[in-house]
């Protein structure tokens, strides 16, 4: 009996900490109501959504809010996976917690480090493109990568690359991946 209240406490845990990663992304992210899907050969290749949009800036301005905007969001990022990891490393050495659950815990750190090295290496290959600043997260549903405003928008090539990029770091199919793009 404790063992399974163990395990759901984790699960749910973990279910609490990804709602508030999302609520708060969300809360964060800005005007969602300009979504444009790319489609080549019928195929949708991503999603570009405006997540920082600056009015009335100069350049400069809109290049260092847009830096701010990655750094605070990777920042973040870190933050709620510190947190998580702190957790779950809690209950991996409890020598109160069951077996399963110390496994359950394991599991859990490891999934999240892979997915810190998965996130990083998208990031740097995007950037390693030519874009300026990329952020990647992964979640159950997929993965969304932001990039900085190209001078003329993301075109159906950046997109494509984009894509081609996370679907080989991160082994995902084209529809469980979203690009947005900042202004």
């Amino acid at each position: 009996m404790k063992k399974r209240g163990a395990i759901y406490s984790v699960v749910a845990l973990m279910l609490c900490v990804a709602v508030y990663l999302n609520w708060y992304y969300a809360k964060t992210g800005g005007d969602y109501g300009n979504a444009t899907d790319y489609q080549a050969d019928g195929k949708v290749l991503g999603e570009s959504i405006l997540v920082d949009k600056v009015d009335g800036e100069t350049q400069n301005q809109g290049s260092a809010k847009a830096g701010e905007y990655f750094s605070q969001a990777r920042l973040s990022r870190q933050q709620a996976r510190d947190e998580a990891v702190s957790i779950l490393t809690k209950t991996a050495e409890s020598e109160t917690a069951t077996q399963e659950a110390r496994t359950a815990a394991s599991t859990g750190i490891q999934v999240m480090a892979d997915n810190a090295v998965v996130e990083s290496r998208i990031e740097n290959l995007v950037i390693a493109k030519g874009y300026a600043d990329c952020v990647a997260f992964i979640n159950d549903n997929g993965v969304n990568v932001i990039v900085s405003k190209t001078e003329n928008g993301l075109t159906d090539t950046d997109v494509a690359r984009i894509r081609d990029i996370v679907i080989s770091e991160a082994n995902v199919t084209a529809d469980a991946i979203k690009i947005i793009e900042t202004e």
